[in-house]
């Protein structure tokens, strides 16, 4: 008996040893410079992106095809959760914990606020172009026919006209219509007087609000309203309209003399990409935001290509106004800031009647 068990506990020790050979010898091949066998992916990554509502729809048909180009070069299958709402919510949002590693959204100071929370980089624009993937411009849509003969700004203030667009401290989208529509006012004063009038602006602006039937959350909440029946003219972006008439939804665009170029930036949110080991990817997926293939769906959905190439192609589409300024007519993002949207500034003005 005594033998029996000595021979069950050697042949234990040996099964022990062979598998301990086994498990070296299966290392070593895997580390082996010679070794034919196939490298597996290092495992499947999901990326969290977080984009402002206007961005949904191109970035749909962008996101399968990074995700392709990405399997292709690193072996890796991508999954992605996707999160769209106004702007200035989904940078609150991040800001606020919600652990996106990618960023789209409707303006620079929106990105800003994020730098500021410790969350994206201070060097962030130098991806894109200058930070920027994507352009538009603020136009006006009305009902098919123009009933009420909109063609300009002014035409906004006209007795009985009834204007949409969305509420500013939501909406990033909101302020492109808020800042042109007040450079559009410092533009005709420069016209009629030769010198930029702030006062002359503000009493434009107003003039216009006074019309305004509601302020939505987003851009694409008042779209929703406007397609529902509410108002008479809504105030958008161009590429908004532009991808609703390819739906087949029956608008007039008006592209205003004097309005602003909209530019929207994308960014990887540093902390938390670097927290889910995306960093990498998440940089990669901002970059290809700005490849012609990407800029080719954003222009499929009425944007403006930042890509020279994919502009031009699409030129045509896409007219220039006689006005067309940017932020920097307004004295840029930190002076719009301070003069429209401070607690004093003069869009709360408007809006208390003062």
């Amino acid at each position: 008996m005594r033998f029996f068990k000595r021979s069950r506990q050697l042949h234990g020790w040996l099964a022990a040893l062979m598998l301990a050979i086994l498990a070296l010898a299966v290392a070593g091949c895997g580390n082996g410079q010679e070794s034919t066998a196939a490298v597996k992916p290092q495992g499947d990554l999901t990326l969290v992106v977080g984009a402002y509502s206007v961005a949904k729809d191109a970035m749909g048909e962008i996101l399968p095809l990074f995700a392709a180009e990405w399997k292709a070069k690193t072996g890796q299958t991508l999954t992605f959760q996707q999160s769209y709402e106004a702007s200035g919510t989904q940078a609150r949002a991040i800001a606020g914990g919600f652990e996106a590693d990618v960023t789209l959204l409707a303006m620079e100071g929106d990105v800003d606020k994020l730098v500021k929370a410790g969350l994206v980089e201070a060097d962030w624009k130098k991806r894109g172009v200058n930070g920027m993937v994507t352009r538009s411009v603020v136009a006006l849509g009305t009902r098919e026919g123009n009933p009420k003969g909109i063609h300009d700004f002014a035409d906004l203030a006209k007795p009985g006209v009834k204007v949409l667009y969305p509420n500013p401290k939501t909406s990033g989208g909101a302020q492109w219509d808020i800042n042109a529509i007040y450079g559009a006012g410092l533009k005709l004063s420069e016209e009629q007087e030769g010198a930029k009038d702030p006062a002359a602006a503000k009493a434009f602006l107003e003039s216009v609000h006074a019309n305004v039937e509601s302020l939505d959350k987003s851009g694409r909440a008042s779209m929703a309203a406007f397609e529902y029946g509410v108002g008479d003219v809504i105030v958008t972006y161009e590429n908004e309209l532009l991808a609703r008439i390819a739906q087949g939804v029956k608008y007039e665009v008006i592209i205003p003399k004097n309005t602003i170029l909209i530019e929207n930036p994308a960014a990887v949110v540093d902390k938390y990409a670097e927290e889910h080991g995306t960093s990498e990817a998440a940089g990669a997926l901002v970059d290809y935001l700005t490849t012609p293939e990407a800029q080719q769906v954003f222009a499929k959905y009425g944007f403006r290509p930042v890509d020279k190439q994919v502009y031009a192609e699409n030129e045509s589409r896409y007219p220039v106004p006689a006005g067309l300024f940017d932020i920097s007519y307004l004295g840029g993002w930190n002076q719009v800031r301070t003069t429209l949207y401070s607690k004093r500034g003069i869009w709360y003005q408007v809006l208390a009647g003062i």
